[in-house]
């Protein structure tokens, strides 16, 4: 009986799939979960883009933050969770994964209570120095006050999530948010423009939409967590421990740099964007929102990778883990390569859902008609970044995002002080993709996972 206790545990299924074909079955439901989430961003911004360009002007200084925290949450912590938890099953330790997950929980309402206070006591002058003045400053303080009250939810949400899908459950996730995708359209809708009963409260409420919607998916996913048969169990009981946290951080922790990265220079390009006046930025709040609809195809193949990647890695294959990181980039770029392209060519069918202004919708055209064309290397920056976190070797994507920080920095600062055009701008955008794409796969090219044969059992 003993010996029967103390075998260790088969080899996950994940480790002898098929990759093209398993990549697929994966990505498809945190697909659908992820083009949830866009139309619901689609449904928000049409909503406040009926409100008026002021609203949308603000919701547009507003998006880059509520992004930095879900990239944060989902793509780097979250990519933390997923690597370290992946690797634990991968090398066939049960408990280590459990432990890492109740380590997560206190991770997330950490970053959770950290960007609550920031954003509540500092949100103000943040979004000045963006560039935001008067009423678009006024309303922009209130949205971003209701969804960053409510940061500490979509950490757990999203940190959840990532456990389940380092354990290679890519349904339940996706299943969840779908319904939150759901419910944050019908919540804010409601009480944005005070549908039957209730009350009318414009931009507040889609910031309550959000919350509420972010509130009921981390109760679910609790609940996910916590059944017996959940291949990795969450639970209170158990020690809190330095090495589980640095093994979940020393992925995650440089990681945030991504996002920080990529923030950043959306804020600089926003900041541009103003200063060209409220048409201009409201017309590339609305171009920018494509990213939203492109994304997921890179993030729910890139997010399929990660798990794959890191089983491969904890159990000793880096071939297979390297085999899986490319099919997964040139998936994520045949994607959004075609997609970007159709809308560059068409933006209409884009732009016409949320305005009617003829100056919003010429500049959110013309930033379609740049950027469009290099969301390929967009998506196969995205789908390496997820891979290169299942190995645990980030360094390269991270440099490709400083890289184009850096060229929109300073390209930025060029364009302000020569006052040049406004497509100049989105050429910038453009540029920025294109560089980032070709930096992150000639980095992970050249960057050693470790020995090239599978380890012996």
């Amino acid at each position: 009986m003993k010996d029967t206790l103390d075998a260790p545990a088969p080899p996950h299924p994940l480790l002898a799939a098929p990759v093209a074909p398993t990549l697929l079955k994966l990505a498809a439901p945190n697909l659908l979960g992820m083009l949830a989430t866009t139309a619901v961003s689609i449904a928000e911004t049409a909503y406040i883009g009926r409100l008026g360009a002021e609203p949308l002007a603000a919701a547009a200084l507003v998006l880059p933050l509520i992004m930095l925290m879900g990239m944060m949450s989902a793509g780097a912590m979250g990519g933390g969770v997923s690597s370290a938890v992946s690797r634990a099953l991968g090398a066939g330790d049960q408990a280590r994964a459990e432990a890492l997950a109740r380590h997560s929980v206190v991770l997330a309402l950490g970053f959770g209570l950290f960007f609550t206070l920031v954003l509540i006591l500092f949100g103000r002058g943040v979004f000045g120095l963006l560039g935001g003045q008067g009423e678009i400053l006024h309303q922009a303080v209130i949205y971003s006050a209701i969804v960053f009250s409510f940061a500490a939810a979509i950490w757990l949400q999203n940190m959840l999530a990532s456990i389940l899908r380092g354990s290679g459950d890519m349904v339940g996730p996706s299943m969840a948010f779908l319904g939150g995708a759901a419910l944050q359209v019908a919540v804010g809708g409601t009480l944005c423009f005070g549908w039957g009963p209730a009350p009318q409260l414009g931009i507040v409420g889609v910031g309550l939409g959000q919350a509420t919607a972010a509130t009921i998916v981390t109760l679910v996913l609790l609940w996910m967590l916590c059944r017996p048969t959940a291949r990795v169990r969450l639970t209170a009981r158990g020690p809190l421990k330095r090495e589980l946290f640095g093994d979940i951080l020393k992925v995650g922790a440089p990681a945030l740099l991504s996002p920080i990265q990529t923030v950043a220079t959306i804020l600089i390009i926003t900041a541009i964007a103003a200063r060209f006046g409220t048409e201009t930025l409201a017309g590339y709040g609305i171009g920018s929102r494509l990213e939203f609809l492109l994304v997921p195809i890179a993030f729910s193949v890139g997010i399929a990778s990660l798990p794959m990647v890191g089983l491969a890695i904890g159990a000793g294959d880096v071939a297979r883990a390297r085999r899986v990181a490319w099919t997964a980039g040139g998936m994520a770029a045949a994607g959004l390569g075609v997609l970007g392209l159709f809308l560059a060519l068409v933006p209409g069918l884009w732009v016409s859902i949320f305005t009617h202004d003829a100056g919003v919708a010429a500049a959110a055209s013309l930033y379609l008609h740049f950027a469009g064309p290099v969301f390929v290397f967009f998506g196969l920056s995205l789908a390496l970044y997820f891979s290169a976190q299942g190995a645990g070797k980030i360094g390269g994507p991270l440099l490709a995002g400083t890289v184009r920080l850096v060229l929109v920095a300073v390209g930025g600062l060029v364009l302000v002080k020569t006052g040049a055009p406004s497509w100049t701008l989105f050429l910038l955008v453009a540029l920025g993709m294109v560089t980032m794409g070709v930096v992150t796969a000639g980095s992970i090219a050249i960057t050693p996972w470790g020995p090239k044969t599978p380890v012996k059992s």
